[in-house]
């Protein structure tokens, strides 16, 4: 008998920003699949499950093991951190389950993902139209990430980017944004949001360089548009209200 699967989102960390959908499903599973990082964040609702991580880059892995536990009859929860939908597993699983044909319904459960949490912390800044950039080298060349980068720019979003596991890619995008924009563009940095050791600061183009140790994998970036400004650090974006 077929079991199911849940493709889960626990947010940013915080157990406070897990939706209810989240921890039901975790809680109705018998399996726990996940990056080892993000099994930790869940630990509280875990206990008594057969739980297994793995490291990064292991995610076909983890993708095909999930599915292999729901097809022989176990209740399975991936768990992915943010949402599964961006930059996670949902779209592996789903790719997994059409193209070898099986008879698996996976149920993606949405969560806060890292554009969301950040923009909290910094204020207001993704008010109106907004890209999502992942600044990873891994599976997508440098040269796409410049292409979507020039594209969003020219288009005066507001950007986030995810995942600057490069410092030199971070560097060329960042270089290349400034091409566009002045360099008083305020620019959030926000690293582990809602977990231990986070750090939010609010900067601008033009002096971002002086934080480039700050950055890390866990680090998300936003980048203002041209209406974005800053009032006793916050972010602001205004949609235009007559205010």
């Amino acid at each position: 008998m077929v079991g199911r699967l849940y493709v889960v989102g626990i947010g940013p960390g915080s157990p406070e920003l897990r939706t209810v959908a989240a921890i039901n499903a975790i809680r109705e599973s018998d399996v726990v699949i996940g990056y080892n990082t993000y099994v930790n964040l869940i630990s509280d609702l875990i206990n008594g499950k057969e739980v297994i991580k793995s490291r990064m880059h292991e995610e076909v892995m983890r993708a095909r093991l999930a599915i292999e536990k729901a097809l022989n009859g176990h209740v399975v929860s991936l768990v992915s951190g943010g949402d599964p939908q961006v930059y996670g597993l949902a779209s592996l699983v789903l790719e997994l389950v059409s193209k070898e044909g099986l008879d698996l319904r996976p149920t993606i459960i949405p969560g806060v993902t890292a554009a969301l949490a950040a923009a909290a912390r910094l204020g207001a800044p993704l008010n109106m139209d907004f890209a999502v950039i992942n600044l990873s080298n891994l599976l997508v060349s440098d040269e796409e990430i410049m292409m979507r980068i020039r594209a969003a720019v020219s288009g005066d979003f507001v950007i986030a980017l995810y995942n600057p596991i490069s410092k030199d890619v971070l560097v060329k995008a960042m270089n290349l944004i400034s091409m566009f924009r002045g360099a008083s563009t305020p620019v959030g940095i926000v690293r582990n949001a809602y977990r231990d050791s986070e750090f939010v600061l609010t900067t601008n183009l033009g002096s971002w360089m002086r934080y480039l140790e700050a950055v890390d994998m866990n680090t998300t970036l936003i980048i203002g548009n041209s209406r974005t400004y800053v009032y006793r650090g916050f972010m602001i974006t205004p949609r235009g209200y007559r205010v």
